[in-house]
């Protein structure tokens, strides 16, 4: 009950719509033509069926109430009907008006506006077709029942429905109209006012001589009500419809209309007036709706057009479009803008636009190869693409992308070529720019690389030069002592001899390295390898309080690799974990573990100090976490270790510290020699004590 209270219309719209139904009354009793009834066309049951369209559904109970005063009023002035019998009557009335309202916004929505085909037959099915039955029902009934001027319920029935169908189909859409666009700013122009005048005469000319009797043929009416329609849509089609009834309505009560005529005929008359009419509103009202859903469709294939004008008008990059022989017909605004013209300025007699387009446009050295493919695809069809100079309007040249490709018809037909050009002189700039700037790091690189090259064999040598200074220099204070001292001269002299071979071991080695080459590799036994860099390292360990905890597997198999390199990497990878170590307060432990894995000799070298930071940079050349590190070291040792068939990988330990881990293949044919070798030692053995016995 609150809603609807809230939901109560103003009192003026209450008002003026009691008085619009009486109103209707009085009209209804006018067109009561037939001798001894009271039922003709029902423009109240319009008025009531749009209004309550457009109300809310708590509102209606208002609308019903002032309906009712209505019909009371009007029953009291024009029909003169029993009280019990108007408001059964208006019961029906009003069931019809909820009924229609209600079937026709739910096939419809809100609001109404019978804009559209399917409007207007929901609108015609179910207002003007089912809803009357309704009201024919209750009020052929009720004047059967209190035997109202001796009605029958058969032949009231259709009376009444009739007439109720044809004044929801005149009434109703100009009360939709009116109701809908009542503060509208809608203005027609001074031709349409023209246009309108022009029809109004005709079509008031043609109903005078149509329903005067002058013309024997009523319908002579539609011509100008269709143009009405069509011009005007709904607006037009509801206004020349009230005016067609009330037309009607004078010719018919003067009695010359040919809807008149003597009592014996006058009940077929009434129906064929209520047909005329309900047929000239539905033909308007379904042309007008088509007209409108044209015009709509109209503005939507312009809208559109006009959206995608703009879209291209706008967009950032350079649009345009060509006849299917290639003839240029649309330059963008932006392509326009870009060349300085458009394609029409082109236009030379006896000579191709095409032609002078491309010569106008088009790059000299690229202009050859632009026609060409150009032509190809025109020939066949197929995309256009290319990458060209473009001269822009201040004469500068500007690298651009060039791409095209055919619109078909549903055919397959070429109906037009559309395309873009992308300038693309920025990237152009870029990447050259670009490939001169990666010149110039391959060549910092390549002086980089060789610097710390450079660094890293000066690294490797120094230590067996400075051993020959120091020994030299040991040498020749022995030489100048009194007595000379030939024996321990003699001995420094060995030393230095061998020093001088071990830098330059270093040296070819690094040489084989770099040159892939196989002819220092020798097979060994991987244990004395690892012997060799633990004694070198063993006083570099105990100077930096570092044990050394080394575990290798007893029968390791014979390897093939460089000693020398082989040495590099181990010295390399314990030098690393003792520097990782230099800041660790807790006991330094060094590992060394050597297992054989299958076919694979693997050593692990750890330490305990802060782990790896970038595990999968580590080897990468010139990369280093230490201060004043060139970045060579392990990623010379990923090369000799890959070299030798092998890998190198990185872990770190839990709870702290990382592990290195190499594997180098088993040389096969020297395992399997050994192992013949010592079954032929066996054998050899055996022997003599066979011989015995």
């Amino acid at each position: 009950m609150m809603s609807v209270w809230l939901q109560r219309p103003r009192f003026l719209h209450l008002a003026l719509f009691v008085a619009a139904y009486v109103l209707g009354c009085a009209f209804a009793n006018v067109l009561g033509i037939v001798p001894g009834t009271s039922i003709s066309i029902w423009p109240p049951g319009g008025l009531f069926m749009a209004t309550l369209m457009l109300a809310s559904a708590p509102s209606w109970p208002w609308w019903v109430l002032a309906g009712c005063v209505g019909e009371l009023i009007g029953q009291f002035l024009w029909f003169h009907s029993p009280l019990p019998a108007s408001i059964l009557m208006y019961v029906g009335n009003a069931l019809e008006a909820m009924a229609g309202a209600w079937l026709v916004t739910r096939v419809c929505g809100r609001p109404v506006r019978l804009e559209s085909l399917k409007e207007v037959l929901a609108f015609v099915v179910l207002g003007a077709g089912i809803a009357p039955a309704i009201s024919a029902t209750v009020g052929s009934a009720t004047l059967a029942w209190f035997g109202i001027l001796s009605q029958t319920f058969t032949a009231a029935w259709p009376l009444w429905w009739i007439g109720d169908a044809t004044g929801v189909l005149i009434v109703a859409p100009l009360a939709l109209d009116v109701f809908q666009n009542w503060h509208g700013n809608s203005r027609l122009s001074a031709a349409r006012w023209i246009e309108a005048s022009v029809l109004g005469l005709i079509f008031l000319g043609v109903a005078a001589l149509s329903l005067s009797g002058y013309l024997p043929f009523a319908y002579i009416i539609m011509p100008p009500l269709l143009w009405a329609a069509v011009r005007f849509e709904l607006r037009g089609a509801a206004v020349t419809l009230i005016v067609l009834a009330l037309i009607t309505a004078v010719f018919t009560i003067s009695g010359v209309s040919q809807f008149a005529g003597d009592p014996e005929s006058q009940r077929q008359r009434q129906i064929m007036l209520q047909l005329f009419l309900a047929i000239s509103a539905l033909s308007a009202l379904i042309v007008a709706a088509i007209s409108r859903q044209h015009q709509l469709a109209v503005l939507r294939l312009r809208q559109s057009e006009r959206s995608l004008r703009d879209l291209v008008e706008t967009l950032p990059a350079l649009i345009w479009c060509a006849a299917p022989d290639g003839r240029p017909i649309y330059f963008s605004q932006q392509l326009r803008g870009f060349v300085g013209f458009d394609v029409e300025d082109k236009d030379v007699a006896d000579s191709s636009r095409l032609a002078n387009v491309l010569d106008a446009i088009i790059y000299p050295d690229d202009l050859a190869a632009v026609k060409k493919l150009f032509a190809h695809s025109l020939t066949t069809g197929e995309p256009y693409a290319q990458k060209h100079r473009l001269r822009r309007f201040d004469g500068e040249y500007r690298w651009v992308e060039m791409r095209a490709a055919a619109m078909r018809n549903g055919d397959g037909a070429i109906v037009q070529w559309n395309g873009v050009c992308l300038d693309i002189e920025d990237q152009v700039r870029a990447r050259d720019d670009l490939r001169l700037a990666q010149e110039n790091l391959a060549r910092a690189s390549q002086a980089a690389s060789l610097a710390e090259l450079s660094a890293s064999i000066a690294h490797e040598v120094n230590q067996p030069l400075a051993a020959i200074v120091a020994n030299s220099h040991a040498c020749q204070r022995w030489l100048t002592a009194d007595p000379p001292n030939m024996e321990r001269a003699q001995k420094r002299i060995e030393r230095i001899i061998q020093d001088a071979n071990s830098a330059a071991d270093v040296v070819s080695h690094i040489r084989a390295l770099f040159k892939h080459s196989r002819e220092t590799r020798t097979s060994t036994t991987f244990a004395s390898v690892i012997a060799e860099a633990r004694d070198l390292m063993a006083e570099e360990a105990a100077r930096r309080r570092v044990r050394m905890d080394v575990d290798v597997e007893s029968n390791l198999p014979f390897v093939m690799l460089d000693r020398v390199q082989i040495q590099q990497v181990l010295i390399n990878l314990i030098r690393n974990g003792m520097d990782a170590m230099d800041s660790s307060a807790d006991d330094r432990v060094f590992g060394i573990r050597v297992r054989r894995i299958g076919d694979l000799v693997q050593t692990e070298i750890s330490d305990r100090g802060p782990g790896v930071a970038f595990p999968d940079r580590i080897f990468e050349p010139f990369f280093t976490t230490k201060e004043h590190g060139m970045g060579m070291g392990l990623a010379i040792c990923r090369s000799i270790v890959e070299s030798h068939g092998g890998q190198l990988r990185v872990e770190n330990n839990e709870p702290h510290g990382a592990r290195f881990i190499f594997t180098l293949p088993v040389d096969a044919p020297a395992e399997a020699t050994a192992v013949l070798a010592a079954g032929h030692q066996g054998h050899a053995l055996q022997s003599p004590d066979r011989q015995g016995h």
